[in-house]
């Protein structure tokens, strides 16, 4: 994949859209895609979100919107994270709370 929106859409972590009349409606998560890849982010937040601060926090803050909602939202985060890991060879190394917020550092692998 060349971009990490072609992944998401991929997996089905994209939401649907409707134009009408030069507007545009969002609505829910495609239902076409790689079901399994799909499932599998979505299975990883809640030890994502247990081991950085960051994700956990904006879970927190996504979760007015409804728990679901938010699980999809940081699943499509992960998945995204992930794609620029092996796209640049870096490992993940989540900031700590004293570093800028919502940031994370990518290092370099050898």
């Amino acid at each position: 994949f060349r971009h990490s929106k072609k992944l998401a859409a991929y997996a089905g972590l994209v939401p649907s859209t409707h134009s009408s009349g030069g507007k545009t409606f969002h609505g829910k998560i495609i239902k076409q895609g790689n079901k399994w890849l799909r499932w599998a982010f979505v299975e990883a937040v809640a030890p994502a979100i247990a081991s950085d601060p960051q994700l956990r926090a904006q879970y927190e803050h996504l979760k007015i919107k409804g728990i679901n909602k938010a699980r999809v939202a940081i699943a499509r985060k992960l998945l995204t994270i992930t794609f620029q890991i092996l796209r640049d060879q870096r490992a993940y190394e989540p900031r700590g709370e004293s570093t800028m917020e919502g940031a994370s550092t990518i290092s370099r692998l050898s």
